[in-house]
């Protein structure tokens, strides 16, 4: 720590307890910033793009998660250093925003605080270089726009979408499927979307996934399915043209709020007691019968005597079901919920074409179907896998297609994958850093450099020889003037990305560039870290 001293020559203290921090200043500061910054890239460089590899995390109490999606890399590495934990968050608001393109941002932020590095030891200030940066990010900004396609589509030509859907599912484990996934994606999103609003409500969607089967098992169910079955055995397993009363009130006899003790002397009186409780089931059975329910689906459990009263007088129950459950099942059934007994109305009740209770494989796991409802905009992805990881993955590479899905209905604006948006905005960057007199321009084409690094690592993943590929590539998008030049990772034997049909959302680009700039700038403009020691 920095000593003052007085006028007399002795020492005093600043800061409190400064014998215990240790502190970094100037250029050192910088320097150790931008290494743990590089070092969290670095892990998620490798899983980067169709051919990138996974990582397997595994939580303090034991929990195993395989997994290639850079926000849940980050989420669960559990990071300690402080600006590693800024690359996490700018990873985490890729993924609240847009929802793809976890991993390509921190790259993408690592490369240019890798370039920075270099501005630095040639003594360029890093103000300098910040604002470079953003000059940069403008220019590169514009050009996507310059470059980007719109993509036209309409609720019955949603070819487009699923396209760029399945250049996302490319990149993860489940690329087998990535054609059927996408469309099962894009006809999810589709069904809940308000199109002449261009907008999604994605909590809409419901994903469920049951071990067993396998991933082409999967399916689109347009309703809801719930992870229940119903509360006696011998209720009919399927029924059509169900009224359905949706509870979130209990099916047994009314507690009293304040303590109370129930003294019984007589046989007569435990009678009369018992009597009572049964009127009460009976009274509940029949108002529901009376407005017409053929189902019911309460949030509360019943004892076994409601359920036996509930069986007798044919009305299939299900009990137990979740608050979020019952608000997707009210939407979809166009039913509402009811929190008392005595407001049970027939218009509250909820329509569904069918009901049924379907049973998997040999074990005892049943779950109830409630589809064609009268309201189709709640609908279930319904997930089937060889084990929890693979059915947890598959999750999380869905939610990366939902999301691509909803942003182009968004704004239907695409600019072509494999890197080649990379490397065109590289081209115009550097280009443009001629304009720029000052110190300024050696950081625009320092932005430009940084550019190369996400068709780099892509390269490098395929097992391709990486600087000659890249050079390869750019070389051909200024002699062709084609800005669908990319990466061809999957050695089909064309560089063009138009007919290999890898596309990317606008939006997300534009997003990876501002979001990983605005990072940088607030990275170098740190130049005193002050932090207790370890002992």
């Amino acid at each position: 720590m920095a000593l003052a001293f007085d006028e007399f020559g002795r020492p005093f203290i600043i800061l409190r307890d400064q014998e215990q921090k240790t502190r970094l200043r100037g250029l050192d500061a910088q320097k150790s910033n931008i290494a743990s910054a590089k070092a969290v890239a670095r892990i998620l460089r490798t899983s980067l793009g169709p051919k990138g590899m996974d990582k397997i995390l595994q939580s303090p109490d034991g929990d195993v998660t395989i997994t290639n999606d850079g926000a849940t890399i980050l989420e669960l590495m559990d990071v300690d250093n402080q600006i590693a934990k800024l690359m996490v968050e700018l990873s985490r608001s890729q993924d609240y925003e847009i929802g793809d393109g976890t991993t390509g941002v921190v790259v993408m932020a690592g490369s240019l605080l890798e370039e920075a590095e270099k501005l630095l030891e040639r003594g360029i200030h890093p103000i300098r270089i910040a604002e470079g940066y953003e000059t940069a990010s403008r220019i590169a900004f514009e050009h996507l726009e310059h470059i980007a396609h719109k993509y036209e589509f309409s609720a019955t030509d949603v070819e487009s979408l699923v396209r760029t859907c399945m250049t996302t599912l490319s990149s993860k484990i489940v690329n087998r499927c990535k054609r059927s996934l996408a469309e099962i994606a894009v006809k999810a999103v589709v069904a809940v979307a308000d199109l002449e609003r261009k907008d999604v409500n994605l909590d809409l969607i419901k994903v469920e996934g049951k071990v067993g089967g396998k991933l082409e098992d999967t399916e689109l169910i347009y309703g809801i399915i719930v992870d229940k079955d119903m509360s006696h055995p011998q209720m009919p397993k399927q029924i059509e043209d169900a009224k359905i009363a949706i509870l979130t009130c209990p099916f047994e006899p009314p507690k009293p709020k304040t303590k109370h003790k129930v003294d019984i002397d007589s046989v007569e009186k435990f009678q009369i007691l018992r009597q009572q409780e049964q009127k009460y089931f009976d009274d509940m059975v029949q108002k529901c019968k009376d407005v017409g329910a053929t189902l019911v689906i309460c949030q509360w459990g019943f004892d076994d005597e409601a359920n036996h009263l509930l069986m007798n007088r044919n009305l299939p129950a299900v009990r137990w079901v979740g608050g979020v459950e019952l608000e997707l099942i009210a939407i979809a059934t166009g039913g509402r919920i009811v929190p008392r007994f005595q407001e049970l109305t027939p218009e509250k009740l909820g329509k569904a074409g069918l009901v049924r209770e379907k049973a998997f494989g040999t074990t005892k796991d049943r779950m109830i179907y409630i589809e064609h409802c009268a309201n189709s905009r709640a609908v279930t992805i319904f997930i089937r896998g060889g084990n929890k990881m693979m059915i947890e993955e598959t999750k999380r590479s869905l939610h990366d297609a939902l999301c691509v899905a909803r942003n182009l209905i968004r704004n239907n604006s695409i600019v072509y994958g494999g890197g080649s948006a990379e490397i065109s905005c590289s081209i115009a960057v550097e280009a443009a850093a001629d304009k720029y007199p000052g110190v300024e321009q050696y950081a625009i084409r320092a932005f430009a450099d940084a550019l190369d690094a996400i068709p780099m690592a892509l390269a490098e993943n395929s097992g391709l020889q990486p600087i000659e590929t890249l050079s390869a590539v750019k070389s051909q998008q200024i002699k062709e003037n084609n800005h669908c030049c990319g990466i061809d990772c999957n050695d089909v034997g064309t560089n063009d990305m138009l007919e290999q049909n890898v596309f990317e959302t606008l939006i997300g680009k534009q997003q990876q560039i501002l979001l990983a700039t605005q990072v940088v700038k607030m990275i170098l403009k740190i130049d005193d870290v002050i932090s207790p020691s370890d002992f």
